[in-house]
Protein backbone atom coordinates (compact mmCIF):
# COMPACT_ATOMS: atom_id res chain seq x y z
CA UNK A 1 0.00 0.00 0.00
CA UNK A 2 2.81 2.21 0.89
CA UNK A 3 4.42 1.39 -2.97
CA UNK A 4 0.68 2.69 -4.32
CA UNK A 5 1.03 5.71 -2.40
CA UNK A 6 4.00 6.49 -3.86
CA UNK A 7 3.53 5.67 -7.51
CA UNK A 8 0.33 7.33 -6.86
CA UNK A 9 2.39 10.74 -5.85
CA UNK A 10 4.96 10.66 -8.08
CA UNK A 11 2.35 10.67 -10.90
CA UNK A 12 1.13 13.90 -10.76
CA UNK A 13 3.34 15.08 -13.40
CA UNK A 14 2.98 11.37 -15.22
CA UNK A 15 1.02 11.33 -18.19
CA UNK A 16 -3.30 11.62 -17.21
CA UNK A 17 -3.47 7.99 -18.54
CA UNK A 18 -0.93 6.58 -16.67
CA UNK A 19 -2.53 8.09 -13.11
CA UNK A 20 -5.79 7.42 -14.31
CA UNK A 21 -4.75 3.94 -14.64
CA UNK A 22 -3.08 3.74 -11.10
CA UNK A 23 -6.49 4.87 -9.40
CA UNK A 24 -8.47 2.57 -11.07
CA UNK A 25 -6.14 -0.05 -9.80
CA UNK A 26 -7.12 1.86 -6.15
CA UNK A 27 -10.44 1.89 -6.91
CA UNK A 28 -10.32 -2.05 -7.03
CA UNK A 29 -8.54 -2.87 -4.25
CA UNK A 30 -10.88 -0.74 -2.35
CA UNK A 31 -13.53 -3.13 -2.86
CA UNK A 32 -12.33 -5.14 -0.05
CA UNK A 33 -12.38 -4.54 3.52
CA UNK A 34 -8.79 -5.15 4.69
CA UNK A 35 -7.32 -2.72 1.63
CA UNK A 36 -9.55 -0.14 2.83
CA UNK A 37 -8.62 -0.20 6.95
CA UNK A 38 -4.58 -0.85 5.57
CA UNK A 39 -5.12 2.01 3.98
CA UNK A 40 -2.69 5.40 4.80
CA UNK A 41 -3.00 8.77 4.76
CA UNK A 42 -0.68 9.85 1.93
CA UNK A 43 -3.06 7.57 -0.60
CA UNK A 44 -5.93 10.00 -0.02
CA UNK A 45 -3.69 13.33 0.00
CA UNK A 46 -2.17 12.11 -3.57
CA UNK A 47 -6.13 11.90 -4.21
CA UNK A 48 -6.54 15.15 -3.25
CA UNK A 49 -3.58 17.04 -5.01
CA UNK A 50 -5.24 15.31 -8.50
CA UNK A 51 -8.48 16.53 -7.68
CA UNK A 52 -7.51 19.94 -6.74
CA UNK A 53 -5.31 20.32 -9.77
CA UNK A 54 -8.28 18.68 -12.14
CA UNK A 55 -10.39 22.19 -10.30
CA UNK A 56 -7.67 24.81 -11.59
CA UNK A 57 -7.88 22.78 -15.41
CA UNK A 58 -11.78 23.11 -14.89
CA UNK A 59 -11.64 26.73 -13.69
CA UNK A 60 -9.04 27.68 -16.18
CA UNK A 61 -11.30 26.30 -19.26
CA UNK A 62 -14.34 27.82 -17.97
CA UNK A 63 -12.54 30.66 -18.04
CA UNK A 64 -10.96 30.85 -21.37
CA UNK A 65 -12.74 28.94 -23.88
CA UNK A 66 -8.80 29.08 -25.74
CA UNK A 67 -7.19 26.92 -22.88
CA UNK A 68 -5.96 24.04 -24.25
CA UNK A 69 -7.29 21.64 -21.87
CA UNK A 70 -8.27 17.88 -21.94
CA UNK A 71 -11.63 17.91 -20.71
CA UNK A 72 -12.67 14.30 -21.44
CA UNK A 73 -9.49 13.08 -19.69
CA UNK A 74 -9.51 15.43 -16.92
CA UNK A 75 -13.46 14.55 -16.38
CA UNK A 76 -12.25 10.66 -16.68
CA UNK A 77 -9.87 10.90 -13.95
CA UNK A 78 -11.55 13.50 -11.57
CA UNK A 79 -15.03 10.41 -12.12
CA UNK A 80 -12.57 7.74 -11.04
CA UNK A 81 -10.76 9.88 -8.09
CA UNK A 82 -14.23 9.92 -6.47
CA UNK A 83 -14.71 6.20 -7.17
CA UNK A 84 -11.63 5.17 -5.36
CA UNK A 85 -12.74 7.84 -2.58
CA UNK A 86 -16.30 6.21 -2.18
CA UNK A 87 -14.70 2.48 -2.14
CA UNK A 88 -12.68 3.57 0.33
CA UNK A 89 -14.91 5.00 2.90
CA UNK A 90 -17.62 2.20 3.26
CA UNK A 91 -17.84 0.85 6.51
CA UNK A 92 -14.43 2.31 6.96
CA UNK A 93 -14.64 5.38 10.03
CA UNK A 94 -11.03 5.72 9.91
CA UNK A 95 -10.95 6.78 6.20
CA UNK A 96 -13.84 8.90 6.43
CA UNK A 97 -12.14 11.08 9.22
CA UNK A 98 -8.55 11.14 7.68
CA UNK A 99 -9.97 12.61 4.33
CA UNK A 100 -12.59 14.86 6.43
CA UNK A 101 -9.58 16.45 7.74
CA UNK A 102 -7.13 16.56 5.16
CA UNK A 103 -10.20 18.60 3.63
CA UNK A 104 -11.60 16.74 0.63
CA UNK A 105 -15.33 17.27 1.73
CA UNK A 106 -14.40 21.20 0.70
CA UNK A 107 -12.31 20.47 -2.12
CA UNK A 108 -14.89 18.14 -3.81
CA UNK A 109 -18.34 20.42 -2.91
CA UNK A 110 -16.17 23.26 -4.53
CA UNK A 111 -15.48 20.65 -7.58
CA UNK A 112 -18.95 19.73 -7.47
CA UNK A 113 -20.04 23.25 -8.36
CA UNK A 114 -17.48 23.73 -10.96
CA UNK A 115 -18.98 20.02 -12.72
CA UNK A 116 -22.21 22.47 -12.68
CA UNK A 117 -20.69 25.24 -14.53
CA UNK A 118 -19.76 23.51 -17.40
CA UNK A 119 -21.79 23.92 -20.49
CA UNK A 120 -21.96 20.15 -21.65
CA UNK A 121 -24.49 17.28 -20.61
CA UNK A 122 -22.32 14.71 -22.03
CA UNK A 123 -21.88 11.21 -20.46
CA UNK A 124 -18.24 11.91 -18.75
CA UNK A 125 -19.89 15.29 -16.98
CA UNK A 126 -22.57 13.39 -15.41
CA UNK A 127 -20.47 10.28 -14.28
CA UNK A 128 -18.13 12.57 -13.13
CA UNK A 129 -20.41 14.62 -10.56
CA UNK A 130 -22.92 11.51 -10.07
CA UNK A 131 -19.11 9.53 -8.62
CA UNK A 132 -18.71 12.92 -6.69
CA UNK A 133 -22.09 12.50 -4.83
CA UNK A 134 -21.71 9.14 -3.97
CA UNK A 135 -18.54 9.90 -2.44
CA UNK A 136 -20.38 12.44 -0.48
CA UNK A 137 -22.96 10.03 0.46
CA UNK A 138 -20.30 7.60 2.48
CA UNK A 139 -18.43 9.76 3.66
CA UNK A 140 -21.10 11.18 5.60
CA UNK A 141 -22.76 7.44 6.04
CA UNK A 142 -22.77 6.96 9.54
CA UNK A 143 -20.72 10.00 10.91
CA UNK A 144 -22.03 12.84 12.01
CA UNK A 145 -18.68 15.23 11.75
CA UNK A 146 -18.39 14.12 8.04
CA UNK A 147 -22.51 15.22 8.10
CA UNK A 148 -21.57 18.47 10.05
CA UNK A 149 -18.86 19.09 7.30
CA UNK A 150 -20.86 18.77 4.36
CA UNK A 151 -23.83 20.99 5.65
CA UNK A 152 -21.19 23.53 6.33
CA UNK A 153 -19.77 23.93 3.13
CA UNK A 154 -23.07 22.45 0.58
CA UNK A 155 -25.78 23.64 2.49
CA UNK A 156 -28.17 25.21 0.74
CA UNK A 157 -26.19 26.05 -2.74
CA UNK A 158 -25.17 22.30 -3.76
CA UNK A 159 -28.82 20.92 -2.72
CA UNK A 160 -30.64 23.59 -4.31
CA UNK A 161 -28.21 22.64 -7.40
CA UNK A 162 -28.82 18.99 -7.44
CA UNK A 163 -32.22 18.64 -6.55
CA UNK A 164 -32.97 20.71 -10.11
CA UNK A 165 -30.47 18.95 -12.21
CA UNK A 166 -31.51 17.18 -15.48
CA UNK A 167 -30.74 13.55 -14.60
CA UNK A 168 -32.43 11.34 -12.26
CA UNK A 169 -29.21 10.02 -10.25
CA UNK A 170 -27.74 12.85 -9.43
CA UNK A 171 -31.40 13.77 -7.98
CA UNK A 172 -31.39 10.37 -6.38
CA UNK A 173 -27.76 10.90 -4.97
CA UNK A 174 -28.21 14.71 -3.89
CA UNK A 175 -31.47 13.17 -1.68
CA UNK A 176 -29.71 10.58 -0.35
CA UNK A 177 -26.96 12.90 1.25
CA UNK A 178 -29.43 15.07 2.16
CA UNK A 179 -31.48 12.48 4.23
CA UNK A 180 -28.25 11.21 5.81
CA UNK A 181 -27.50 14.70 7.32
CA UNK A 182 -30.52 16.50 8.42
CA UNK A 183 -31.33 16.07 11.92
CA UNK A 184 -33.84 18.11 13.97
CA UNK A 185 -31.65 21.19 14.50
CA UNK A 186 -31.07 21.16 10.69
CA UNK A 187 -34.53 20.43 9.53
CA UNK A 188 -35.50 24.11 11.52
CA UNK A 189 -32.97 25.73 9.11
CA UNK A 190 -35.22 24.70 6.00
CA UNK A 191 -37.50 27.16 7.98
CA UNK A 192 -35.29 30.38 6.48
CA UNK A 193 -36.71 31.68 3.59
CA UNK A 194 -33.97 31.08 1.51
CA UNK A 195 -33.63 27.28 2.41
CA UNK A 196 -37.49 26.54 2.28
CA UNK A 197 -37.19 25.79 -1.57
CA UNK A 198 -34.94 23.23 -0.52
CA UNK A 199 -37.95 21.47 1.26
CA UNK A 200 -39.88 22.63 -2.01
CA UNK A 201 -37.90 20.94 -4.37
CA UNK A 202 -37.59 17.55 -1.86
CA UNK A 203 -41.66 17.64 -2.32
CA UNK A 204 -41.62 18.34 -6.19
CA UNK A 205 -38.56 15.54 -6.29
CA UNK A 206 -40.85 13.23 -5.22
CA UNK A 207 -44.07 13.95 -6.96
CA UNK A 208 -42.79 14.16 -10.21
CA UNK A 209 -40.26 10.59 -9.31
CA UNK A 210 -42.38 8.75 -7.48
CA UNK A 211 -39.58 5.58 -7.65
CA UNK A 212 -37.51 8.04 -5.65
CA UNK A 213 -37.06 6.50 -1.78
CA UNK A 214 -34.91 9.28 -0.70
CA UNK A 215 -37.42 11.89 -1.38
CA UNK A 216 -40.39 10.04 0.55
CA UNK A 217 -37.52 9.48 3.37
CA UNK A 218 -36.90 12.95 3.74
CA UNK A 219 -40.17 14.23 3.93
CA UNK A 220 -41.80 11.34 6.18
CA UNK A 221 -39.08 11.06 8.35
CA UNK A 222 -37.55 14.80 8.51
CA UNK A 223 -39.86 17.28 7.44
CA UNK A 224 -43.12 15.78 8.64
CA UNK A 225 -41.58 16.53 12.12
CA UNK A 226 -41.32 19.87 12.07
CA UNK A 227 -45.19 21.37 11.89
CA UNK A 228 -43.90 24.87 11.13
CA UNK A 229 -41.92 23.46 8.15
CA UNK A 230 -44.98 21.97 7.35
CA UNK A 231 -47.05 24.96 7.80
CA UNK A 232 -44.75 27.07 6.16
CA UNK A 233 -44.17 24.95 2.71
CA UNK A 234 -47.70 24.23 2.63
CA UNK A 235 -48.28 28.25 2.34
CA UNK A 236 -46.05 28.02 -0.94
CA UNK A 237 -47.27 24.98 -2.42
CA UNK A 238 -49.67 24.92 -5.57
CA UNK A 239 -52.69 22.97 -5.16
CA UNK A 240 -51.33 20.15 -6.85
CA UNK A 241 -48.22 20.21 -4.70
CA UNK A 242 -50.70 20.32 -1.73
CA UNK A 243 -52.41 17.07 -2.39
CA UNK A 244 -49.16 15.39 -2.64
CA UNK A 245 -47.67 16.88 0.84
CA UNK A 246 -51.17 15.62 2.59
CA UNK A 247 -51.29 11.87 0.92
CA UNK A 248 -47.30 12.11 2.60
CA UNK A 249 -49.15 13.11 5.63
CA UNK A 250 -51.48 10.40 5.17
CA UNK A 251 -49.05 7.68 4.85
CA UNK A 252 -47.64 8.68 7.93
CA UNK A 253 -50.60 8.54 10.14
CA UNK A 254 -51.01 5.30 8.64
CA UNK A 255 -48.00 3.81 9.36
CA UNK A 256 -46.50 5.49 12.37
CA UNK A 257 -47.95 5.45 15.47
CA UNK A 258 -46.71 8.75 17.87
CA UNK A 259 -45.10 6.92 20.99
CA UNK A 260 -43.01 9.64 22.67
CA UNK A 261 -45.18 12.98 23.94
CA UNK A 262 -43.04 14.77 21.30
CA UNK A 263 -44.39 12.62 18.34
CA UNK A 264 -48.24 13.44 19.99
CA UNK A 265 -47.74 16.98 19.85
CA UNK A 266 -46.14 17.12 16.69
CA UNK A 267 -49.33 15.37 15.40
CA UNK A 268 -51.82 17.23 17.28
CA UNK A 269 -49.97 20.22 15.98
CA UNK A 270 -50.30 18.89 12.70
CA UNK A 271 -54.21 18.15 13.08
CA UNK A 272 -54.90 22.04 14.20
CA UNK A 273 -53.45 23.04 11.43
CA UNK A 274 -54.95 20.62 8.64
CA UNK A 275 -58.58 21.03 10.37
CA UNK A 276 -57.83 24.81 10.22
CA UNK A 277 -57.50 24.35 6.41
CA UNK A 278 -59.95 22.44 5.92
CA UNK A 279 -62.46 24.59 7.74
CA UNK A 280 -61.18 27.44 5.52
CA UNK A 281 -61.72 25.70 1.75
CA UNK A 282 -64.18 23.00 2.65
CA UNK A 283 -66.61 24.88 0.45
CA UNK A 284 -64.45 24.82 -2.90
CA UNK A 285 -65.54 21.21 -2.91
CA UNK A 286 -69.02 22.73 -4.00
CA UNK A 287 -67.29 23.53 -7.64
CA UNK A 288 -67.66 19.56 -8.48
CA UNK A 289 -71.39 19.87 -8.80
CA UNK A 290 -70.57 20.89 -12.45
CA UNK A 291 -69.22 18.36 -14.78
CA UNK A 292 -66.62 21.21 -16.38
CA UNK A 293 -65.20 21.73 -12.91
CA UNK A 294 -64.73 17.61 -11.98
CA UNK A 295 -61.09 18.61 -11.67
CA UNK A 296 -61.09 21.82 -9.49
CA UNK A 297 -57.75 21.72 -7.88
CA UNK A 298 -58.83 23.25 -4.69
CA UNK A 299 -61.78 21.11 -4.22
CA UNK A 300 -58.92 18.17 -4.48
CA UNK A 301 -56.87 19.81 -1.85
CA UNK A 302 -60.61 19.59 0.17
CA UNK A 303 -61.10 16.05 -0.57
CA UNK A 304 -57.68 14.74 0.44
CA UNK A 305 -57.81 17.24 3.97
CA UNK A 306 -61.17 15.21 5.04
CA UNK A 307 -59.14 12.00 4.02
CA UNK A 308 -56.33 12.41 6.12
CA UNK A 309 -58.79 14.26 9.60
CA UNK A 310 -60.88 10.79 9.03
CA UNK A 311 -57.31 8.93 9.94
CA UNK A 312 -56.59 11.49 12.64
CA UNK A 313 -59.62 10.75 14.15
CA UNK A 314 -59.32 7.28 14.37
CA UNK A 315 -56.76 6.89 16.58
CA UNK A 316 -57.79 6.63 20.22
CA UNK A 317 -54.33 7.94 21.93
CA UNK A 318 -55.03 11.22 20.03
CA UNK A 319 -59.00 11.43 19.86
CA UNK A 320 -59.85 13.43 23.00
CA UNK A 321 -57.91 16.34 21.43
CA UNK A 322 -59.12 16.46 17.70
CA UNK A 323 -62.70 16.17 19.59
CA UNK A 324 -62.37 19.31 20.68
CA UNK A 325 -60.75 21.22 18.15
CA UNK A 326 -63.30 24.32 17.52
CA UNK A 327 -65.50 24.35 14.76
CA UNK A 328 -64.22 20.84 12.75
CA UNK A 329 -67.30 19.45 13.64
CA UNK A 330 -69.93 22.40 12.94
CA UNK A 331 -67.83 22.56 9.45
CA UNK A 332 -68.64 18.84 8.90
CA UNK A 333 -72.23 18.99 9.75
CA UNK A 334 -72.10 22.17 7.43
CA UNK A 335 -70.66 20.78 4.74
CA UNK A 336 -72.55 17.95 4.74
CA UNK A 337 -75.45 19.86 4.45
CA UNK A 338 -74.65 22.13 1.59
CA UNK A 339 -73.33 18.87 -0.38
CA UNK A 340 -76.56 17.33 0.66
CA UNK A 341 -78.54 20.14 -0.43
CA UNK A 342 -76.82 20.72 -3.66
CA UNK A 343 -77.11 16.85 -4.96
CA UNK A 344 -81.45 17.44 -4.15
CA UNK A 345 -80.76 20.65 -6.63
CA UNK A 346 -79.69 19.07 -9.91
CA UNK A 347 -77.91 15.58 -10.76
CA UNK A 348 -74.26 16.00 -9.63
CA UNK A 349 -71.25 14.03 -8.07
CA UNK A 350 -74.02 14.30 -4.81
CA UNK A 351 -76.97 13.22 -5.94
CA UNK A 352 -77.76 9.85 -3.97
CA UNK A 353 -77.64 6.96 -7.07
CA UNK A 354 -77.84 3.37 -7.39
CA UNK A 355 -78.07 2.08 -10.53
CA UNK A 356 -74.73 0.17 -10.72
CA UNK A 357 -74.84 -3.30 -12.02
CA UNK A 358 -71.72 -4.34 -9.99
CA UNK A 359 -69.34 -4.05 -12.86
CA UNK A 360 -68.84 -0.53 -13.75
CA UNK A 361 -66.84 1.97 -11.14
CA UNK A 362 -67.56 5.94 -11.11
CA UNK A 363 -64.34 7.63 -11.71
CA UNK A 364 -64.49 11.12 -10.00
CA UNK A 365 -62.48 12.92 -7.30
CA UNK A 366 -65.64 13.53 -4.91
CA UNK A 367 -66.55 9.66 -4.83
CA UNK A 368 -67.01 8.76 -1.08
CA UNK A 369 -67.11 12.54 -0.20
CA UNK A 370 -70.23 12.85 1.53
CA UNK A 371 -69.63 8.83 3.49
CA UNK A 372 -66.37 10.13 4.98
CA UNK A 373 -68.13 13.66 6.01
CA UNK A 374 -70.35 11.05 7.93
CA UNK A 375 -67.45 8.86 9.18
CA UNK A 376 -65.62 12.55 10.49
CA UNK A 377 -68.92 13.26 12.41
CA UNK A 378 -69.17 9.74 13.92
CA UNK A 379 -65.41 9.48 15.06
CA UNK A 380 -66.05 13.11 16.55
CA UNK A 381 -69.06 11.98 18.49
CA UNK A 382 -67.33 8.45 19.99
CA UNK A 383 -67.87 8.51 23.34
CA UNK A 384 -68.01 12.42 23.75
CA UNK A 385 -71.57 13.78 25.26
CA UNK A 386 -70.96 17.56 24.50
CA UNK A 387 -70.44 16.82 20.87
CA UNK A 388 -73.26 13.62 20.39
CA UNK A 389 -75.24 17.08 21.73
CA UNK A 390 -73.90 19.40 19.60
CA UNK A 391 -74.88 17.36 16.60
CA UNK A 392 -78.31 17.56 18.46
CA UNK A 393 -78.45 20.85 18.30
CA UNK A 394 -77.35 21.57 14.89
CA UNK A 395 -80.18 19.00 13.70
CA UNK A 396 -77.38 16.72 12.06
CA UNK A 397 -79.19 13.85 13.43
CA UNK A 398 -81.64 14.13 10.55
CA UNK A 399 -79.21 14.99 8.48
CA UNK A 400 -77.52 11.78 8.42
CA UNK A 401 -80.55 9.76 8.63
CA UNK A 402 -81.81 11.29 5.12
CA UNK A 403 -78.12 10.46 3.90
CA UNK A 404 -78.25 6.63 4.95
CA UNK A 405 -79.27 4.94 1.94
CA UNK A 406 -77.40 3.11 -0.58
CA UNK A 407 -75.48 5.53 -2.68
CA UNK A 408 -73.09 4.76 -5.47
CA UNK A 409 -71.76 7.87 -5.19
CA UNK A 410 -70.54 6.72 -1.88
CA UNK A 411 -69.65 3.41 -0.90
CA UNK A 412 -70.43 2.39 2.59
CA UNK A 413 -72.29 5.12 3.11
CA UNK A 414 -74.87 3.42 5.06
CA UNK A 415 -72.22 1.62 6.78
CA UNK A 416 -70.58 4.58 8.19
CA UNK A 417 -74.16 6.02 8.98
CA UNK A 418 -74.64 3.27 11.30
CA UNK A 419 -71.05 3.99 12.67
CA UNK A 420 -72.08 7.82 13.25
CA UNK A 421 -75.82 6.59 14.85
CA UNK A 422 -74.49 4.68 17.67
CA UNK A 423 -71.50 6.72 18.28
CA UNK A 424 -74.74 9.84 18.81
CA UNK A 425 -77.30 7.80 20.73
CA UNK A 426 -74.76 5.72 22.77
CA UNK A 427 -75.55 7.06 26.41
CA UNK A 428 -77.22 9.58 25.30
CA UNK A 429 -81.17 9.35 25.83
CA UNK A 430 -81.95 13.09 24.08
CA UNK A 431 -81.07 11.73 20.67
CA UNK A 432 -82.53 8.34 20.97
CA UNK A 433 -85.36 10.10 21.74
CA UNK A 434 -85.28 12.25 18.79
CA UNK A 435 -84.63 9.48 16.23
CA UNK A 436 -87.85 7.56 17.49
CA UNK A 437 -90.06 10.46 17.65
CA UNK A 438 -88.95 10.94 13.93
CA UNK A 439 -89.47 7.01 13.16
CA UNK A 440 -93.15 7.28 14.72
CA UNK A 441 -94.09 10.86 13.18
CA UNK A 442 -92.43 9.25 9.21
CA UNK A 443 -89.58 11.32 9.22
CA UNK A 444 -87.57 8.37 9.64
CA UNK A 445 -87.29 5.62 7.51
CA UNK A 446 -87.98 2.24 8.97
CA UNK A 447 -86.54 0.31 6.77
CA UNK A 448 -83.31 2.46 6.42
CA UNK A 449 -83.47 1.57 10.34
CA UNK A 450 -83.60 -1.59 10.13
CA UNK A 451 -81.15 -1.94 7.57
CA UNK A 452 -78.87 -0.29 10.15
CA UNK A 453 -79.53 -3.18 13.02
CA UNK A 454 -81.77 -0.19 14.67
CA UNK A 455 -85.81 -0.74 15.92
CA UNK A 456 -87.95 1.65 18.05
CA UNK A 457 -89.73 -0.15 21.19
CA UNK A 458 -92.28 1.41 22.93
CA UNK A 459 -91.69 0.93 26.98
CA UNK A 460 -94.58 3.14 29.47
CA UNK A 461 -95.28 5.62 26.79
CA UNK A 462 -91.91 6.01 26.07
CA UNK A 463 -89.98 5.48 22.53
CA UNK A 464 -86.78 3.34 23.16
CA UNK A 465 -84.12 2.60 20.27
CA UNK A 466 -82.71 -0.31 20.51
CA UNK A 467 -80.01 -2.18 18.28
CA UNK A 468 -81.43 -5.85 16.60
CA UNK A 469 -79.17 -8.22 14.34
CA UNK A 470 -79.42 -5.98 11.19
CA UNK A 471 -81.41 -7.21 8.37
CA UNK A 472 -80.02 -8.04 4.81
CA UNK A 473 -80.55 -5.13 2.79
Amino acid sequence: MMAMAARLGSGAAAPAQARLERVRLLTGLFRDAQPREMAEEGIFSNLLEILMSASSEIEQACKDSNESVDLDTCLLLTAECFRCLRNACVECAKNQHVMRNLGLISTSVHLIKLLHGIQMKEELLLTALRCSLQFLGNIAAGNRDSQNSIWKCAFPDLFLTCLTYNDEKIVAYCCMILFTCLNSEKVRELLDPGNLTVAFHVLKVYKEQLESEWSFLIVTDHLLKCPELVKALYAKLSNQERVTLLELIMVNVNEKNPVTSEEVNVLMTHADFLAGCFQENCEAVLKLTSAADAEDEEALVTIRLLDVLCEMTSNNGQIEHLQSLPGLLETAIDTLRLTHIAGKQAVNIFTATHAMTGQEEISHPAVGFKSHLIRLIGNLCYKNKKNQDKVYELDGIPLILDNCSIDDNNPFVNQWAVYAIRNLTEHNERNQELIAQMEEKGLADNSALESMGLEIEKRDDKLILRSVRKKPS
